[in-house]
């Protein structure tokens, strides 16, 4: 998926100032966490360190259009319950009704409203590091299957999937 045919939004996640210890002291950059998206289930993650914040950001954006992911969207929300981990995040992502909104933390919730999620509920369970839940959530997507892939997968027809 080429990230110059489609219209990514980006959203920064993070910005954090590392330092390096050298000889003469400290020496400061900056660290952010991007994450680039449609809003029609195109959702990619990036990390870009600079000097600058502004540099930081934009190394971050193009670094989040080379990792792309295509994810289920049904009615504006995930298909059906999963559960997703990186190192210490653990993160679990559930259906909703329309009306219900994106409900999610910070991380996730850049992440979710991205793909073009609109009724989503969402729980950050184990480490609040956002590039953990950030990669955690990316791994709960990723796992997802629409029906159409399911259908697929098993040989059978749509209509047989949801009717047994």
């Amino acid at each position: 998926m080429k990230a110059s045919e489609i219209d990514l939004k980006e959203r920064v996640v993070a910005i954090k100032r590392v330092a390096k210890v050298v000889k003469g002291g400290r020496r400061f950059s900056f660290s952010a966490i991007v994450v680039v998206g449609n809003g029609d289930g195109v959702v990619g993650y990036g990390l870009g360190k600079a000097n600058e914040v502004t540099d930081a950001i934009t190394k971050g954006v193009d670094d989040a259009k080379k990792n792309l992911l295509k994810v289920p969207l049904r009615k504006g929300t995930v298909p059906h319950e999963s559960i997703g981990k990186f190192g210490g995040g653990f993160v679990l992502v559930k259906p909703a009704a329309p009306g219900t909104g994106v409900i999610a933390g910070g991380a996730m919730r850049a992440v979710l409203e991205s793909a073009g999620y609109t009724d989503v509920l969402a729980k950050s369970k184990g480490s609040s590091n956002p590039h953990n839940v950030v990669k955690a959530t990316f791994n709960a997507l990723d796992r997802m299957r629409d029906a159409f892939a399911v259908a697929q997968q098993r040989g059978i027809e749509l209509e047989k999937v949801f009717n047994g």
